[in-house]
């Protein structure tokens, strides 16, 4: 299927795997390529070193195009971007508006730049700014998340930018596939339905646990770190709902400290990162806390398969997902089904 994102990016089939967290890594993202999709790596979680050995193993395992995505807010988000280009990575996403400089450096350097946006004014923003295209989450979508809907927000982000738009937020097979390209996207993006693929890394009990769940059992919360986050709800969830101030303080701290631990931050690099996070929004500072360290909740469900402690990002279409395919059973059945609805559209306009 021939559109404006194949023909950027150089793949077969107009589908791109997000970059989650813990999830996205060198398996996942080189099983995705290999299916002629859009692999895209999470480097949010990977030290420098790390990240450069991941791009490695990307590239050892397949020879389609594949993606990086960075933190645009990070404090070494240079350094990640020069590791892009040194490496090859052909396109680099972010899940925040990346600089006007930083876009301009990466697209010099002859890699593919991909923000994501919540709003039409981001998309906007980004375009102006030089973006190739820009990847569009509907309040469906999975992680950080806004309040319209991808049917109201993706019409009107395609109106108003004249790069590729893809559209993310609700979207799990070939019909959702054909419903976004007759909105005027070049695509689509997928988080929880590449999640819950054989070629995942993240435990079988905490797949069960996605293939268990309902509609209902995907929700919106404020409580992790003070921004609207969708995941499935847990006792944990729970338990930071209701939690008072002190605790919630203290629970924050002890996470920060695994996770710096984990990650090589200084505590001073973390504060700077929790600040620039604050600024702008009505956070407190446990709330802050747990922003700079949300990858250890994430982590110890997605990797160490710890559902009591950890969080599960998750879009509201786990509730419809019931089996885990691979990466290439997933793409050529999407394929499948999108070939199937547009010729069932197709028969309807011959019979009018």
């Amino acid at each position: 299927m021939d559109t404006a994102l194949t023909r950027l990016v150089g793949i077969r089939h107009p589908v791109v795997q997000t970059g989650m967290g813990w999830v996205a890594g060198p398996r996942l993202v080189s099983a995705t390529a290999n299916a002629g999709a859009l692999g895209i790596l999470a480097s949010a979680t990977m030290t420098l070193d790390r990240l450069r050995e991941a791009i490695r193993e990307v590239r050892s395992r397949t020879n389609a195009p594949f993606g990086v995505n960075l933190r645009a807010d990070a404090s070494d988000a240079a350094d990640r971007a020069r590791i892009l280009v040194e490496e090859g990575v052909r396109v680099a996403s972010f899940a925040l508006a990346p600089s006007r400089e930083l876009i301009a450096g990466l697209k010099a350097a002859g890699v593919i730049v991909i923000p994501s946006a919540g709003a039409r004014r981001h998309a906007e923003k980004v375009a102006a700014w030089g973006a190739d295209a820009v990847i569009v989450q509907g309040g469906e979508g999975g992680g950080h998340t806004g309040e319209v809907a991808t049917t109201v927000l993706l019409p009107q982000v395609v109106d108003a930018v004249d790069i590729p738009v893809v559209a993310a937020g609700g979207f799990h097979d070939g019909r959702g596939l054909v419903a976004a390209l007759a909105y005027g996207a070049s695509g689509v993006a997928m988080g929880t339905r590449f999640l819950l693929t054989s070629d995942s890394t993240v435990p079988d009990p905490v797949k069960a646990r996605y293939l268990a769940a309902t509609v209902k059992d995907v929700t919106v919360t404020r409580a992790v770190d003070g921004l609207p986050h969708r995941m499935l709800r847990t006792p944990l969830v729970d338990a930071l709902e209701r939690a008072g101030r002190t605790r919630a303080l203290l629970h924050a701290v002890r996470r920060a400290s695994g996770f710096r631990r984990l990650s090589g931050l200084t505590w001073r690099r973390m504060v700077r990162d929790g600040l620039a996070l604050r600024h702008g929004k009505d956070l407190t500072w446990s709330q802050v806390l747990l922003a700079a360290n949300t990858p250890m909740l994430l982590r110890a469900a997605m990797v160490e398969g710890r559902t009591d402690l950890g969080v599960m990002a998750s879009g509201q279409v786990a509730g419809v997902i019931g089996d885990l395919p691979s990466c290439a059973e997933l793409v050529e059945r999407i394929m499948a089904e999108a070939e199937e609805a547009l010729a069932s559209l197709g028969s309807l306009r011959a019979a009018r």
